[in-house]
């Protein structure tokens, strides 16, 4: 039987995916559906589409922007959360600044180079006013090496979807200073070479079995406690999340959304001013409705 493989980070977007991937849709065309956990977030996700480890991933728009400049050579197939991340500014609990105005020479955590994570961490910078020629970083792989890393002595920030970590702020280990939404679509559906070429309309299908499922979690009325017992996230937070999330709904994609990150990964120089990929080159033509500005 052969296997698609698609990966994603551990929480509660991609519930959806989960209980698509229960239903085992392709079994009867000798295809089973298989999930797999990347709790290091968008960098590693984009190395696995550039080497072909996993068919499907979902990844931070910034992150998968970049790294297709940078060569990697999959696609995208849609839209995946329409709305905008939340990402929070944490530091440890017991540090002392209390807001963003409080710091001073910015450092931060970081889950990898090329990260979201990294990325957001320069247009925050670019908010707050601070010179992105100084800021420090320190590479700690994921939450849970944020966790042990976060220390009272030294003001560190890491910035995270703010859901995910409200548990951790509830608990008095972070300390939330701030937020700063991503602003653009947060995040987009990629496929890579090996996928587009062998599983190209079974891909397909499934992204729009995965916009269906999704569109139920607003209908279901267990849906609330459901994800928030599978992620140890409070219900009230979970509902507050739902209110604010859009997913996907189609697999339109318009030319200036791309184009807005693609310029603003350029005005923060984290890509190259002299790059020359288009905004279509981005995404795999013949399964977008892409739409020119």
């Amino acid at each position: 039987m052969k296997q698609i493989i698609i990966t994603g980070v551990p929480e509660h977007f991609n519930f959806p995916w989960l209980k698509v991937i229960e239903d085992q849709p392709f079994l009867s065309e000798g295809i089973e559906l298989v999930w797999r956990n990347e709790p290091k977030g968008s960098g590693p996700m984009n190395k696995a589409i550039r080497e072909e480890s996993t068919d499907l991933a979902i990844i931070l728009t910034e992150s998968f922007i970049k790294d297709r400049v940078e060569g990697n050579t999959g696609k995208i197939i849609g839209w995946y959360v329409h709305s905008p991340l939340i990402w929070g500014v944490h530091v440890a609990a017991q540090a002392s600044p209390r807001d963003l105005s409080d710091i001073k020479s910015p450092s931060f955590l970081i889950s990898r180079f090329g990260s979201g994570s990294h990325l957001m961490a320069f247009l925050l910078a670019k908010r707050e006013g601070w010179n992105p020629h100084f800021l420090k970083f320190t590479e700690i792989g994921d939450l849970e090496g944020a966790k042990k890393a976060i220390t009272h002595d030294t003001p560190q920030m890491f910035l995270w979807e703010k859901f995910t970590t409200k548990p951790l702020v509830d608990s008095g280990l972070f300390k939330r200073i701030g937020e700063i939404p991503t602003p653009w679509p947060c995040f987009v559906l990629v496929a890579s070479k090996s996928a587009l070429e062998h599983h190209h309309q079974i891909i397909a299908k499934l992204r729009d079995m995965v916009y269906e499922k999704a569109k139920d979690l607003f209908l279901e009325r267990n849906s609330t406690k459901a994800l928030s017992e599978y992620y140890s996230i409070q219900e009230k937070d979970i509902k507050s999340w739902l209110k604010n999330t859009r997913w996907a709904e189609d697999n339109c994609i318009k030319e200036e959304e791309i184009s807005m990150v693609y310029k603003a990964l350029s005005d923060l120089e984290i890509i190259s001013k002299s790059a020359t990929t288009k905004p279509s080159d981005f995404v795999a033509s013949d399964l977008v409705n892409w739409i020119k500005s």
